[in-house]
């Protein structure tokens, strides 16, 4: 790890106002900082800063330091919601990470994560060796000939499956963008990774109240079954009314370059007896523009199966 200054401002406005790399948990930008990845000659240690708490009195709130594990244990989150968390690393990590700092978190690609391969996110115009070497656990949805890396977050694709927002600070005010809209795909410019304009901030993640959100949840499918990034995930929730799906929200994780939103999946749910036909019928559409590379083509029909497993898991439980 090189030299670095730290300094800790104690509210939005002043930090905001020095200019840096914002350490809230820790949990992704130190190991980066230890492998030479990142590089910050000033790093603000926001945690002094007043970005907590949750606020569920219309929908959920939450301040963009929260911690993972209080996220997950509150008794209204959104199943969905607390499950990703659950799921997405150790207690201990859970325990330090913060929602804002999650949603931030760079891919674990191991070729962007060894500064002695060329990788276009961290050196642009360098190559990415992905696509030609080994890269089963790579991306399938929203790849380009710049780059196929996953985006790592568990809880984020819940979140955009949950219509969520985030709320973003400058020196100028404030401003609110979808959290599908926040992420961007690599197209031609891998680093650019999301719509967070120099010198801003997260401040908070705001989830719209859908009282059927309630009967959601989130699969993940991974190599082993302690802490480890997906292979690929499911975020689902579901109205089922009568035996017929009235509306879904559905998007899944581990085969995109960013939390990947199925609405085609959600508008052949919806009318429909919500039944296992209907679940394979409606999935089949979820690997729709895929572009699987040498060694993850298998990532197309295990993305079907998860969706399905999500589907199957809602309605047996909401019969019982």
């Amino acid at each position: 790890m090189r030299p670095f200054e730290l300094t800790a401002p104690t509210t939005v406005e002043a930090a905001l106002a020095t200019p840096g790399t914002f350490l809230a948990g820790g949990t992704t930008l130190v190991d980066l900082m230890k492998l030479d990845v990142l590089t910050p000659e000033h790093v603000l240690d926001i945690n002094q800063v007043p970005l907590r708490g949750i606020d569920t009195s219309d929908g959920l709130r939450f301040g963009a330091l929260e911690r993972m594990s209080a996220i997950a244990a509150h008794p209204q989150v959104y199943p969905a919601i607390s499950r990703a968390l659950l799921l997405s690393a150790s207690q201990q990590l859970r325990n330090m990470a913060s929602i804002g700092g999650n949603l931030l978190q760079r891919t674990r690609c191991s070729y962007f994560r060894d500064v002695a391969s060329p990788c276009n996110k961290r050196v642009p115009g360098s190559g990415c060796p992905a696509l030609t070497n080994a890269n089963r656990m790579h991306a399938i949805l929203g790849t380009s000939d710049s780059c196929a890396a996953t985006h790592a977050s568990d809880v984020a694709v819940a979140l955009v499956a949950l219509d969520a927002r985030v709320q973003l600070a400058d020196a100028d005010g404030t401003r609110e963008v979808a959290l599908r809209d926040f992420y961007q795909l690599p197209g031609d410019t891998p680093a650019l990774e999301n719509d967070l304009r120099p010198g801003e901030l997260i401040t908070e993640v705001i989830v719209p109240r859908l009282d059927w959100a309630a009967n959601s949840t989130y699969v993940k499918v991974r190599d082993r079954q302690s802490y480890e990034f997906a292979l690929c995930s499911a975020a689902v929730a579901l109205d089922v009314r009568d035996g017929v799906v009235a509306d879904a929200r559905v998007a899944a994780g581990g085969v995109g370059t960013v939390p990947w939103h199925l609405p085609a999946v959600e508008a052949a749910l919806r009318g429909r007896p919500a039944t296992q036909a209907t679940f394979e019928e409606a999935a089949a559409a979820a690997a729709d523009g895929a572009r699987p590379l040498s060694d993850n083509g298998y990532k197309v029909p295990l993305l079907k199966r998860t969706l399905v497993r999500a589907l199957l898991e809602l309605t047996e439980e909401s019969t019982r």
